[in-house]
Formats: structure tokens, sequence, C-alpha cells
């Protein structure tokens, strides 16, 4: 562990759990704190101002969400769950809250690590402006001149086709629920077209995937949103 790597707040009341990200942690350079309650994890967020949270919402004083709540009162900072409650309303309630990120038990460390790496480049990205290039695989996006590629070959796509993928970029490695892409790309009179947008994914999935079948950049999260996937 170094002391120059990026902090991380584990609130986790499972100590085999925090023990095991413990270890990884540490393996890959980074700092970590551990809190085992909820009123523990709020007091290490505003004291030691942690990089990260990696965050359960099973803990037995405060519900995770509320946690999610409380810090969004105050700090932008990347907020990842680790939850066993899997059912998809308690995916998006925790997205809706604030949480950037939502990993289900048991979980693989290698996504985890890299969910972390993302949300942490994106936080970067924030703090030295947001660069008009984006660039994944064979994907290359320049926002300023609304110009795409594919596996290079020039994309045309729709401005609604374009308005929906910028929003995505905007958000890149993070999972972006139904709800907020239907406000960010058609506006709040538009939350319940839920078809519309999935229409609009798959045309812009024929468009940059190789096999829209088998998407490489834009995940879908079942039931609850979308991804567009950053490394």
């Amino acid at each position: 562990m170094t002391a120059e790597g990026p902090k991380i707040l584990i609130i986790e009341d499972e100590q085999e759990i925090r023990r095991f990200l413990r270890a990884s942690l540490a393996a890959h350079g980074y700092r970590f704190l551990e809190a085992e309650t909820g009123q523990q994890g709020l007091r290490y967020a505003t004291s030691s101002q942690p990089d990260l949270i990696v965050l359960d919402l099973g803990l037995p004083d405060v519900d995770g969400l509320e946690i999610i709540a409380r810090v969004r009162e105050w700090s932008t900072m990347p907020i990842i769950v680790l939850s066993a409650r899997g059912q998809e309303n308690e995916k998006v309630a925790a997205l809706d809250a604030g949480a950037d990120d939502y990993l289900t038990k048991p979980f693989g460390m290698g996504e985890l690590l890299a969910r972390i790496r993302v949300a942490l480049r994106h936080v970067l990205r924030q703090g030295e402006g947001e660069s008009p290039l984006f660039t994944v695989g064979e994907l290359k996006v320049d926002l300023g001149s609304r110009q795409v590629t594919a596996q290079g070959n020039p994309v045309h796509l729709t401005p609604t086709e374009f308005r929906l993928l910028s929003t995505l970029i905007r958000h890149a490695g993070k999972v972006v629920t139904h709800r907020q892409l239907l406000n960010e790309v058609w506006g709040p009179d538009s939350l319940d077209e839920t078809h519309s947008l999935r229409v609009y994914m798959a045309k812009l999935r024929d468009k940059i995937e190789v096999d829209s079948a088998r998407p490489r950049y834009l995940l879908t999260e079942p039931g609850v949103g979308y991804r567009l996937v950053a490394e």
C-alpha cells in the first residue's frame, strides 16, 4: 500500500468482506478506511474525505440509501454500492439516490477494481475540465464537432441519437437509469417513454457496434438502464 494511492472508504458490516476488500485494495496500491456501521461511515466520510466510497446497503444502524442521500448533500465523491439486494427496484433506488455504480454480491474483485478505476478517472476529468474527445476501443467521438467514427468508419447519427450518446459519454463507466436518460435526452415530460429509449438504443447499437446483439460499448443493465464502457 502506497501513501499516495487514492483513499477508499469501505462501509460494510461483514468482517469477511472487509478483510477481502482490504487485501485486494492494498495489493493494488489503494489506501483504505473501514467502517462497520453507517454512522461510523458518515463520520469517516466527513472527517477523512476519501476519494471514493464502497457502500453496503444492508447496514445494522442506517439504511445505505440514507447514507447516499446524506453524502450527496455536501459531496460528489463517487459511491459504488456493493449489496446483496439484487432486485431491479433496489438498484434503481440506489442510483437515483446518487450512487455512481452498483454491484450485486457475490461479486468479482476484478470487476470492482475496474469500476473503481473508471469512477476515479471520471472525477479527474471533471477536475481538469471534460475533454471534447472520447475514445474507447474503436469508437471515437468528437463532442465539439459532433463527429463519430466506429471501426475506422464515419457514423452518421441523428440529433436525438447524438444526444443519447453524448449523455452516456458524460456518465461513461456509470450505470445511467432509464429515468435519467429520458430526462436528459427527451425532457421531464417523457419519463414514461421507455419504449422510445429502447428503440433509439437499438438504432445506436446498429450504427456503432460490430455486433449489436453482443454489444461491446453500450451495455444493458437489465431493468435499470444502460452503461457506456470507459475502458
